[in-house]
C-alpha cells in the first residue's frame, strides 16, 4: 500500500476507536473517563510492545508466532531470578529481561537465515520449546506475588505525571520506532526486503541478516513485555500469554500491516494494539464472555487482509490502465 493508503487506513482507524468509545460510553459513560482510559492504555501497553517488534518481522515477510512464549519464559526468568536475588535492582533485571528476550529473537532469526527454514515453520516450534523450558525451570508451579519484591511489582505501577511507567515504556518505544524506522538505513533495509527482496538484494541489501535483525527486535521487545506482564500482574505461569500471538498478529493487521511484507507503519500496530485493547476491556462491561476475544481478532484479521488486498488490486488496475493509455 502507498504511503496515502496507509494514512487513511490510520484515520480510519482512529475514527473506528472514536465511534467504539461513543457506542460504549452511550450505555456505560463511565468507560471513557479519563481515569478509566489511562487504565485501558496501560492494560494495552503490553500489546503495544509486541505489536511493534511484529510489525517490524512481517515487514520482512516473515513472522513471529513465538512472541508470546518469549514473553512467557522471560517473564519466568526474571521472577525467578527476583526470587533468588530479591535486592537486585529493577533496572538491572529490566536490561536482563530485554537480553534475554533478544538472544531468543536471535534464535529464531539465525534459523530463518542461515538454514533457510520457513519462518512460520520456526517460530511454531520455538513457540512449543519456549513453553516446554518454562515448565521444566518452573516444574509446574507458579509464582506469586508474596514471592516477588516490592520494588520488582511496584515499577511498571509507579505514576509519572499522571500515566503509569508501563504506559510511558509503551509510548517511548513508540517514538523510537517511528524514528528507526523511518530515519535510519535499518528501517529502510526492513521495508525493501520486505517490498522487494530481489531489488533489495541488488542494491547491496542482506535480506537474510535484515530478518535476523528483525527476529532480534521483536525478540527484545517480547522480553521487556515479559517483565512488565509478570511484574504489573504479579504472577509468572507455564501458560502465561498463551494464545496471545493470535492477537499480536491481529493488532498489526488491524493497524494496516501488510501480512505479505513491505508495508506498514509503527503508529497504524499502536491504533490496531488499542482497537483490540479497548474491545477486550468492552467485553465484561457489555456483559460479553471474553472468550469472544479469540473470535474477534480473528475475524478482524481477515477483514483487514480483505481491505489491504482490495487496496492493492485497485492501484494494479490504475497502473494497468495508464498502462494502455500510454500505448
Amino acid at each position: 500500500m502507498s504511503k496515502q493508503a496507509l494514512m487513511s487506513r490510520e484515520l480510519l482507524l482512529t475514527g473506528a476507536i472514536i465511534l467504539l468509545l461513543g457506542i460504549i460510553a452511550s450505555r456505560f459513560p463511565a468507560f471513557i473517563a479519563p481515569g478509566n482510559l489511562v487504565n485501558v492504555f496501560n492494560d494495552t501497553a503490553p500489546l503495544i510492545l509486541l505489536a511493534i517488534g511484529q510489525m517490524i518481522v512481517i515487514l520482512t515477510r516473515c513472522i513471529d508466532l513465538s512472541v508470546a512464549a518469549n514473553l512467557a519464559l522471560t517473564g519466568m526468568v526474571v521472577a525467578m531470578l527476583n526470587v533468588a536475588m530479591p535486592g537486585l535492582p529493577v533496572p538491572v533485571i529490566i536490561a536482563l529481561a530485554i537480553t534475554f528476550g533478544a538472544v531468543l529473537g536471535m534464535f529464531n532469526g539465525v534459523l530463518v537465515w542461515k538454514l533457510a527454514i520457513p519462518p512460520i515453520v520456526v517460530t511454531l516450534g520455538t513457540m512449543t520449546i519456549f513453553r516446554g523450558i518454562i515448565f521444566l525451570l518452573s516444574e509446574g508451579r507458579w509464582i506469586n506475588a508474596h514471592q516477588l519484591s516490592d520494588a520488582f511489582k511496584a515499577f511498571p505501577r509507579t505514576v509519572l505525571l499522571g500515566l503509569p511507567v508501563m504506559s510511558w515504556i509503551a509510548l517511548g518505544a513508540v517514538v523510537l520506532f517511528v524514528v528507526v524506522m523511518n530515519r535510519t538505513s535499518l528501517g529502510r533495509a526492513f521495508y525493501a526486503a520486505g517490498g522487494n527482496p530481489h531489488a533489495a538484494t541488488y542494491a547491496g541489501i542482506n535480506v537474510g541478516r535484515t530478518q535476523f535483525w528483525a527476529f532480534t527486535i521483536s525478540g527484545a521487545l517480547s522480553g521487556l513485555a515479559g517483565y512488565l506482564w509478570v511484574s504489573r500482574f504479579a504472577v509468572a505461569f507455564v501458560d502465561l500469554a498463551r494464545g496471545f500471538e493470535l492477537t499480536v498478529v491481529a493488532a498489526c493487521v488491524i493497524g494496516g500491516v501488510a501480512i505479505m511484507g513491505g508495508s506498514g507503519t509503527v503508529l497504524g500496530a499502536m491504533l490496531g494494539a488499542l482497537f483490540l485493547g479497548i474491545i477486550s476491556n468492552a467485553l465484561p462491561v457489555v456483559s460479553i464472555s471474553p472468550f469472544w476475544q479469540l473470535a474477534i481478532s480473528g475475524s478482524a484479521i481477515i477483514i483487514a487482509v480483505a481491505l489491504n488486498a482490495s487496496a492493492n488490486r485497485k492501484k494494479g488496475r490504475i497502473i494497468l490502465k495508464r498502462a494502455e493509455q500510454a500505448t
